[in-house]
């Protein structure tokens, strides 16, 4: 909490009091058939998947790498498990949704240990290495689903995302919960550590003692692994799988999201309460491209122009012009000189001294 509260919350919160001049009623919440409901709540249910997926995305940037095949997952976890259901002997059981869900989570296993396998082992560049897998991926997905988009109707599988505990989303809770346990492991353990160091310097670390490798093929599978949690909420919440739009474009709203919360793309320093906190702003933005009624056709780019000021506003030398603009006008008095080598010396005090008789 104390990390969150340090980080700039201005654009989060100037774009709520947006919303609410456009609709007065933005804040209010209200219980409904034992769940809460309410914009403040849609935005939380529906930004658990970005902040999710951004999660895994903080770590892969905190070693120096880059996943752009998180999107790509989120589709084939969708497909994989809808396929799987709605193929079934029984696609109303629990049993068939289960079953969908382990085999969809082990494949993106499958898949960020291959992202893991080319960046750690072969040495590719990960942009290189995960692209493969970015194109690849959907198109798995278009075959895993014959080009389909495929329905079910499984009380199970949509309780993922349509259900509630204690009247809060059971998505709000999933999030939650992985955002303590990442931020429990690795701040009170010395996992956050090898990360940053991994993030720093690889060599160094690898000769310090460090499986650096290990690390890196760990938080890519850990990458995938949260984009395929992202992928069943998704699929789970419109009781279907599209594989050609499902999670497009996820990933780049997933790095908008780390930069705005300050991990650094060069690696070795990361903030999961940042994180958390630029997965919100994303999503409130595009909750407000939404409700003061911006054409479609313009909203990414109304989208590309607030994500650009915001970065802006936080670039150390947009800050320094700022403050310089914020002195007090007037005179300013003068540096004191610095003495000149092989001048005259006046500072010397000199000593009277008497008559010579």
């Amino acid at each position: 909490m104390r990390e969150l509260l340090r980080k700039p919350i201005w654009p989060l919160a100037a774009l709520l009091l947006l919303n609410l001049a456009v609709t007065p009623s933005f804040f209010a919440v209200h219980v409904q058939d034992g769940r809460l409901y309410g914009s403040l709540v849609d935005i939380l249910h529906n930004g658990a998947p970005l902040a999710i997926t951004a999660l895994g995305m903080t770590l892969v940037i905190a070693t120096r790498g880059i996943d752009l095949s998180v999107g790509a997952v989120v589709s084939i976890a969708g497909a994989v498990t809808c396929t799987w259901i709605a193929s079934s002997p029984d696609p109303a059981s629990p049993g068939a949704a289960i079953a969908g869900i382990g085999l969809a989570l082990g494949l993106a296993v499958a898949l960020g240990a291959w992202n893991g396998f080319l960046v750690a082992r072969l040495g590719i560049q990960p942009i290189i290495a995960t692209l493969v897998l970015m194109t690849a991926g959907r198109g798995l997905a278009q075959l895993i689903t014959d080009g389909q988009i495929v329905t079910v109707n499984n009380a199970t599988y949509s309780g993922i995302s349509g259900s509630a505990l204690l009247t809060v989303p059971v998505t709000v809770l999933v999030a939650a919960a992985v955002y303590a346990l990442v931020a429990l492991v690795t701040r009170r353990t010395a996992l956050g550590t090898l990360v940053e160091a991994v993030g720093i310097n690889p060599e160094a670390s690898r000769l310090a003692g460090v499986r650096s490798r290990t690390i890196v093929w760990t938080v890519y599978v850990f990458a995938a692994l949260c984009a395929a949690v992202a992928g069943l909420m998704i699929s789970a919440n419109v009781h279907a799988a599209d594989a050609n739009n499902a999670g497009l474009w996820l990933e780049l709203d997933a790095i908008l999201a780390v930069v705005i919360g300050g991990t650094s793309l060069a690696g070795g320093r990361y903030s999961i309460a940042g994180t958390l906190l630029g997965a919100l702003t994303i999503q409130t933005l595009t909750t407000t491209i939404y409700s003061v009624g911006i054409p479609p056709e313009v909203s990414l780019v109304f989208k590309a122009v607030v994500v650009i000021l915001v970065f802006l506003a936080q670039a150390p030398k947009v800050r320094a012009l700022l403050a310089r603009g914020r002195r007090p006008a007037g005179p300013q008095p003068p540096p004191p000189a610095a003495p000149v080598p092989g001048g005259p010396v006046t500072d010397v005090p000199v000593e009277k001294t008497g008559s010579s008789r």
